[in-house]
């Protein structure tokens, strides 16, 4: 049912102003009846944060920014959802338009600028759901005109924690001006140093809330070096890489668009992200886990991130251009794989090609 209904609005979607495309995506899932998703084969079930994944293949924050529709797309077949990014204050965003999809290169450009309801609204639909179950985690940013950055990420730990299964400090997202300055050395540790004993205060009475920390792919490796050193030494849960890039690749093919403020994402992302996914995954030498996003549009694209480390991988925009058979393509793919090499557990391929991918040509 639900395949014949997207391959019936697809067409329609895509003739649209992206974000009104976005807007109408999340009104008919907010509504539609949709079943329970089928249970995956067990060789898909992943541990990772002290969580435990039924599959692998989650959202990431962007799809579903104000918590509308996270039980839909886990009946969708999705092993977590990723809600977000939630500023403490509404905010707006960027003016439109804002978002642009590159047809010729499958991607997408967008400098929404953490375009929230705020809080706590969607505190409120986060508590309202909280006994559906599945993973449901929550991504936090600051408000643009915060002088305080720091303290609106202190305080949206504090409000998350308990009804968050866990929580994601974005400080990669290109379209807040300054954002990502906080991924520097010493401001990196005093926002993580804050945000981790806010956290261990309230865990007291909301339990463990696993922390993660999504980083931008734009970091040399010397920034890298220093990310995950602080990371390490401040034992966060996990790490996300990475957002969108504010780099063009030669190769793109829609150049006028290309020219448009704001991060890529799509298929263009792809080798730069999953580089320094691998980068990243040497550096944490097992400590904690990783989710790799960027570029994923097909089963391949999938298996090679975990190839370079993942544990876990988000889609989005493979979305917009592949719809969502590509999420059972990506499961058939890991499964098919596992199945090549004897394997029982996704473990055994995370970071199977990981030191190979570092030593390649940097991705131009």
């Amino acid at each position: 049912m639900i395949d014949f209904f997207e391959r019936l609005t697809r067409p329609f979607l895509q003739a649209i102003d992206p974000e009104d495309a976005h807007g109408l995506t999340i009104t008919m899932l907010k509504y539609a009846p949709l079943p329970k998703a089928a249970a995956d084969d067990k060789r898909l079930a992943v541990r990772a944060f002290g969580l435990n994944f039924p599959n692998p293949v989650g959202v990431p924050a962007g799809l579903d920014k104000n918590a509308e529709i996270p039980d839909a797309l886990l009946r969708l077949g999705f092993g977590f959802v990723e809600v977000g990014t939630v500023t403490p204050l509404p905010q707006r965003g960027n003016p439109r338009p804002r978002v642009f999809r590159l047809e010729a290169d499958r991607g997408v450009i967008n400098r929404l600028g953490f375009n929230s309801q705020g809080g706590q609204v969607v505190l409120k639909r986060l508590a309202a759901r909280a006994a559906g179950g599945g993973i449901v985690g929550v991504n936090i940013g600051a408000n643009k005109d915060s002088r305080e950055r720091v303290v609106d990420y202190v305080s949206m730990i504090k409000q998350f924690a308990q009804v968050a299964s866990y929580v994601t400090i974005n400080i990669s997202s290109p379209n807040t001006p300054g954002l990502r300055e906080l991924q520097q050395a010493e401001a990196l540790d005093d926002l993580l140093a804050r945000v981790i004993e806010a956290r261990d205060h309230v865990s007291r009475d909301a339990g463990p809330t696993p922390v993660l920390l999504k980083i931008a792919p734009d970091l040399s490796l010397a920034q890298l070096d220093d990310v995950v050193g602080v990371a390490r030494a401040r034992r966060v849960d996990g790490m996300i890489v990475g957002n969108t890039t504010v780099a063009r690749p030669p190769s793109l093919r829609e150049r006028a668009k290309a020219k448009e403020a704001g991060g890529l994402s799509g298929h263009p992302l792809f080798p730069l992200a999953t580089r320094m996914l691998a980068e990243t995954f040497v550096r944490i030498e097992g400590v904690f886990p990783l989710i790799g996003v960027g570029g994923i549009d097909s089963g391949a694209a999938a298996l090679a991130k975990f190839r370079a480390g993942a544990s876990l991988v988000q889609v989005y925009s493979g979305l917009v251009f592949r719809g969502l058979g590509l999420l059972g393509e990506i499961k058939s793919a890991l499964l098919a794989a596992l199945s090549r090499g004897g394997l029982q557990s996704l473990v055994e391929l995370t970071g199977a090609d990981a030191a190979a991918v570092t030593a390649e040509p940097w991705p131009g």
